[in-house]
C-alpha cells in the first residue's frame, strides 16, 4: 500500500478507522510504502514541538518504507500532471504507487480520480 499524506494525518490525529487500518496492515506484515513528499507535508505542520516532531519522524521510519522522489518517480509524475493537471504533490504520491505497483490508499479520491492506471482505496 502507498499512503497519501491525509491517511498518515488522519493517523496522528487518532481517526480510529485510520489508526485499525494502519496495526492490521502492520500486523499483516503488507509493505507500506511513503513517497518522500508525503513526509515532508507530514513533518512541516509548523505547530509541531521539536519533541513531537521527532517521535513523528521516528515513528515514519520504523512503520513504512521511504520511497525517494528519483528521476524515474520524477518522469511518472511529470507525465502524470501533463496528462491530468494534479499537483505536484499528488502526482509525485500517485507516480510512488504505480512504481511500487500498490494501490493508493486515501481520504480524497477527487485527487486521483483522472489517473486511470491507479488503483485507489478510499477510507
Amino acid at each position: 500500500m502507498t499512503l497519501d499524506t491525509n491517511i498518515v494525518i488522519a493517523y496522528f490525529a487518532g481517526k480510529q478507522l485510520i489508526v485499525d487500518l494502519l496495526t492490521a496492515w502492520r500486523k499483516e506484515g503488507q509493505a507500506l510504502f511513503l513517497a518522500t513528499v508525503v513526509e515532508t507535508e507530514v513533518l512541516s505542520f509548523p505547530v509541531w514541538t521539536v519533541s513531537e516532531r521527532e517521535i513523528a519522524e521516528k515513528f515514519l521510519e520504523e512503520n513504512f518504507t521511504s520511497m525517494s522522489f528519483d528521476r524515474m518517480t520524477a518522469r511518472i509524475a511529470a507525465k502524470l500532471r501533463a496528462k491530468t493537471k494534479i499537483k505536484f504533490p499528488d502526482a509525485a504520491i500517485a507516480a510512488t504507487a504505480l512504481i511500487t505497483h500498490t494501490p493508493l490508499v486515501t481520504r480524497n479520491v477527487r485527487d486521483f480520480q483522472k489517473i486511470a492506471e491507479l488503483q485507489v482505496v478510499l477510507v
